[in-house]
């Protein structure tokens, strides 16, 4: 007999499995081999300029479809074990763990190899926050928002560490800046960038009237190549202030916090968490590079879209996810349509459904 936690492990690895194995994918692929199979064969293809990368092409597609059979294999492994130890007298916990185990480190390599393998899915990120339409309700959100996506990281086992973060007077945040250091930290979290918006009953509003409060998330990849970029400085605009905090005896007494401004293109970049300013203004001074070198790679208006996140007015008819607390509750993706109506589990960080729905639609 096999534990019940095992058997749940069992079974949702079964099913994230069978979720990988697409036949039209596979079929894409093998037609993809068959042809260039056909093109190696010409009597011209040695001449071709690209007959290495071809090649190199056609080892990474048999590669990928050796991977899609031995996980269709396991798959079916998995299931004879589960209907041979379901009943069991016996523990098989030990045997049937190598297995799953086996399984699952499988099963995660091609789905990271399927769906995060565009340029810089693979570097960390900066996450950062900032509080839209809604007045109070709405850095209170961002508050809740932010918490929300410091439990995912705690899940996925990244280092999260806020970097800068500005209160609001009465309650919440107005804005905060997160460095994720993790595996594939800026693939999974790219898809997270725009508008989010909340539905509830206001818990600074005397009448208890329902308000809608927005958010908005951007998403930037940690640049290897940051420090191949010269800045003129007097495109720069540099303030220096004290670190805010909620107040009381810790809040910091000197101007330690910096806040960097590249003057032609308007982007902002801003560090307050360390305890000198010199280490504050290299950090945002890194993060303002990461920005401006997708700007650089990625020729403006795209980088801005495709890895920054498309600019969206920090209002109604942006939002690319709702979370309804009153008069029922429900988190939507308007992209995906994926519905969850487990809202409480969702703001614990369990964002996972989302993530991989709207990677997949990509694809």
């Amino acid at each position: 007999m096999i534990s019940d936690e095992v058997k749940k492990d069992l079974t949702n690895t079964i099913e994230k499995i069978g979720a990988l194995l697409d036949e039209n994918w596979l079929l894409s692929k093998e037609d993809q081999i068959k042809k260039i199979d056909e093109e190696i064969l010409l009597p011209d293809f040695w001449a071709r300029s690209d007959a290495k990368e071809v090649l190199k092409l056609l080892s990474v597609l048999k590669k990928e479809v050796s991977k899609y059979h031995e996980l269709n294999k396991l798959k079916d492994e998995l299931l004879v074990t589960l209907e041979l130890y379901e009943e069991s007298p016996d523990n098989f916990d030990k045997e049937v763990l190598e297995l799953l185990h086996k399984a699952q480190e499988l099963s995660k390599e091609v789905e990271i190899e399927r769906f995060l393998n565009e340029p810089y899915d693979d570097l960390n990120a900066f996450v950062s926050f900032a509080t839209g339409a809604g007045g109070v309700d709405a850095q209170d959100w961002t508050e809740m928002l932010l918490k929300m996506y410091l439990r995912f990281f705690e899940k996925k086992g990244f280092e999260a560490k806020i970097v800068d973060e500005s209160f609001g007077e009465e309650a919440g945040i107005k804005s905060a800046t997160v460095y994720v250091k993790g595996e594939f930290a800026y693939g999974l979290l790219k898809g997270e960038a725009g508008v989010h918006r909340l539905v509830r009953i206001s818990p600074f509003d005397a009448n208890k009237r329902r308000h809608t409060s927005f958010a908005l998330v951007e998403v930037v990849p940690e640049m290897e190549e940051v420090e191949d970029i010269e800045l003129d400085e007097k495109d720069l605009k540099i303030d220096i202030f004290r670190a805010s905090g909620h107040g009381g005896q810790n809040v910091q007494k000197v101007e330690t916090a910096v806040r960097i401004t590249h003057i032609p293109t308007g982007i902002v970049a801003t560090c307050q968490d360390e305890r000198s300013q010199a280490q504050n203004k290299a950090i945002a001074m890194k993060i303002l590079k990461s920005k401006l070198l997708l700007l650089e790679k990625k020729k403006h208006e795209e980088a801005i879209k495709d890895l920054k996140g498309e600019f969206r007015s920090i209002e109604w008819g942006n939002e690319i996810r709702s979370y309804v607390l009153q008069p029922y509750k429900l988190a939507k993706d308007h992209r995906t349509g994926v519905e969850i109506g487990n809202v409480d589990e969702v703001l614990q960080g369990e964002i996972d459904e989302f993530i991989w729905a709207y990677l997949k639609s990509k694809k």
